[in-house]
Parts: structure tokens; C-alpha cells; sequence
């Protein structure tokens, strides 16, 4: 892999909140950037979206492009916004603005290329797959639950997941493919490991790319476990599931240090019944990557929106935390290769 002389190329692999936090920290990094991104979200919005209109998921397109964006901030808001009442309740303008693209033009892609050109993103945007498919996992009580929505939001903890799929089967983007390929870099997370990471992993010739690809793969590790998901997750199950589905090893682990504030782990535990993740990745050494430890927690809070139809975390990794770590990750490997 040569790193002198050329700008680093590097893929992130996501969705949701987390694949919008690690866009825009490495967003003011000197690279060559790709957001890959998940395309399986049918929940709140998207979902609605995706029932009523037969279109492809846009929600985390519409994460992904916002973060890479260059335009004034008003157009960051006006993408975000949420409507509350009436028949448009809980929609995002963003997740419409894509749809209508979408319908206009006559696919995604097409919509997507568009969005990039109006927003002035700054990098490429790139949905893993253009194949309409369901994600469903199987649990250690032998259950099958279908949908990411229904996957992601769950009353209560359940069975550890044993089997990730998705129905029908999804064919690749060819354009992903050549970004993996390509990539110096590929990062994986932060963000819901069997609804938001794992899936890409599922979509055929995704994890053969990877295993191919000399691009070194970092993953970020989340800072809380998922209730129904990851109910007592420790760093070292994390990074088992992802090197499991992935199909190979990873490169580079980063993970927090600092316990969140106790306001937060309570109320956390109070409402979900969840808690910060536990870095064990030295008593359990189920991988063979480099480990990176950093104070990685932001220092605002999300608040919810009541026309939010989706749960989102409360706690996020802070970008320009991020954004040192991830500088020194390149700047490591440039030196190691």
C-alpha cells in the first residue's frame, strides 16, 4: 500500500448517527473521502417512506450527505427538520427531498448523484446496494425477527442474535465495491452493529471485498450497548461480531476511556436499560489489532424530538475527539507501510 505523495483514500462503511458523527470528523481531514452507506433502515420516517411510495430507504443517505455538505447552514437545518403535526408528522424534509429526487429522476442513483451537486458534498456518497431487501435476524432461542425497525427498537433485552440475513438476497453496488477496493482506509462504526454495520457485510461480494481490499480497517467501538441488540456487551463482543460477519481482521480498534457523566449512565438505565460499553479487549484478546484508547465522549447531549418516531442515542462520540484519533491512525500507518 503506498501512502506518499497521494491524499489517502478513505471509505466509511454505516449508517445512521454514528456514520453521521465519523463524516464529520474526518470531514476537514486532507483525504479522499466515500461514505458507504446502509441501505436496509425501515423505520420512522424512511419506512413510511419506503411503504407508501415503493422508494428505497433514504434516511441514512440523508445522514450521510448532510454531514458531508458544504453549504450554508440553513440548508444543514432545513435537511434535518422534522415535521410535528398533521399528515407530514415526523417526517424529515431530508428523507422527502430525496424521494422527490428519486421520483424525478427515475432511480436512486441518479437522486443521489443530484443530491451530492445541489448540497456541494464534499467526497462521494455511495449506497452499499440498489436491491429493495429486508434485514431479519435469528436469536438464540431460535425466534426470527424481521425488519430493522423491528430489529433495532425492542421493549425488552432478548436472546444474544445468532444469525444475521437478509431476504431476498442483495446485490452490491459496483460502485461500493470499487471504493473498497480502491480505499487506504475503510471505517466501520460507531453506530448499531447488527443494524447498521452488519448488514453491509450480508450484501454478496461486500465481505469478499473487503477480505481483498489492502485497505486497513478500523473499527470504532460504540460507548453504549443496545437493548434487544447488545444487552451486555463488552468492547471484546463487538469486535467479535464485526471480525465474524466481515470475515476477516481487523486493523485498528479505538475505544473510549472516559465514563459518561452519571446523570446520563442513569437515565440511560432508567429508560433502556442499558450501559456504557466495557473495554475488555485486553483480558480477552479476540483480535489482533493495534488498540487505541481516547476520551472520545462529546460534550453535548441529543435532545429528542417528540415527532421522532425512532429512538437515537443521547451520548455520541465527539468528531474532533474523532477526527485526532483518526489523524494519528493515518499518520501511523503511513509511517508503518
Amino acid at each position: 500500500m503506498a501512502f506518499t505523495g497521494k491524499k489517502n483514500r478513505v471509505v466509511t462503511i454505516g449508517g445512521g448517527t454514528g456514520a453521521y458523527v465519523v463524516l464529520n470528523s474526518i470531514k476537514e481531514v486532507d483525504v479522499n473521502l466515500t461514505a458507504i452507506v446502509t441501505m436496509m433502515d425501515s423505520g420512522g420516517s424512511t419506512g413510511r417512506l419506503r411503504d407508501q411510495l415503493g422508494v428505497l430507504p433514504p434516511g441514512d443517505l440523508r445522514q450521510a450527505l448532510v454531514a458531508l455538505s458544504d453549504t450554508p447552514e440553513i440548508w444543514r437545518e432545513l435537511l434535518t427538520y422534522r415535521f410535528s403535526g398533521g399528515d407530514l408528522d415526523g417526517h424529515n424534509f431530508g428523507n422527502l427531498f430525496i424521494t422527490a429526487l428519486e421520483k424525478m429522476t427515475g432511480s436512486l442513483e441518479s437522486a443521489v448523484a443530484k443530491a451530492s451537486t445541489l448540497l456541494d458534498v464534499r467526497g462521494k456518497v455511495v449506497p452499499i446496494t440498489y436491491s429493495d431487501t429486508t434485514l431479519a435476524a435469528r436469536y438464540a432461542d431460535g425466534s426470527v425477527i424481521e425488519g430493522e425497525a423491528s430489529i433495532d427498537d425492542s421493549p425488552t433485552k432478548r436472546p444474544r442474535i445468532e444469525y444475521m440475513y437478509l431476504v431476498p438476497n442483495a446485490v452490491a453496488n459496483p460502485a461500493a465495491i470499487e471504493e473498497i477496493m480502491k480505499a487506504d482506509f475503510i471505517i466501520l462504526g460507531p453506530g448499531d452493529i447488527f443494524t447498521s454495520i452488519i448488514p453491509n457485510f450480508l450484501v454478496n461480494g461486500v465481505s469478499e471485498a473487503l477480505c481483498k481490499t489492502k485497505a486497513k480497517k478500523i473499527y470504532i467501538v460504540n460507548l453504549m450497548t443496545k437493548r434487544g441488540q447488545t444487552d451486555d456487551f463488552s468492547a471484546s463482543d463487538h469486535v467479535y461480531e464485526i471480525e465474524k460477519y466481515y470475515g476477516g481482521f481487523l486493523d485498528y480498534v479505538i475505544v473510549n476511556t472516559r465514563e459518561p457523566d452519571l446523570e446520563i449512565i442513569e437515565w440511560y438505565k432508567k429508560l433502556d436499560n442499558v450501559d456504557p460499553v466495557e473495554d475488555d479487549l485486553d483480558a480477552k484478546r479476540v483480535t489482533e489489532a493495534k488498540i487505541v484508547r481516547a476520551d472520545l465522549i462529546g460534550k453535548l447531549t441529543f435532545e429528542r424530538n417528540v415527532s421522532d418516531r425512532v429512538k437515537r442515542s443521547l451520548i455520541r462520540h465527539d468528531p474532533q475527539k474523532l477526527s485526532s484519533v483518526l489523524s494519528q491512525a493515518f499518520s501511523y500507518y503511513s509511517k508503518h507501510s
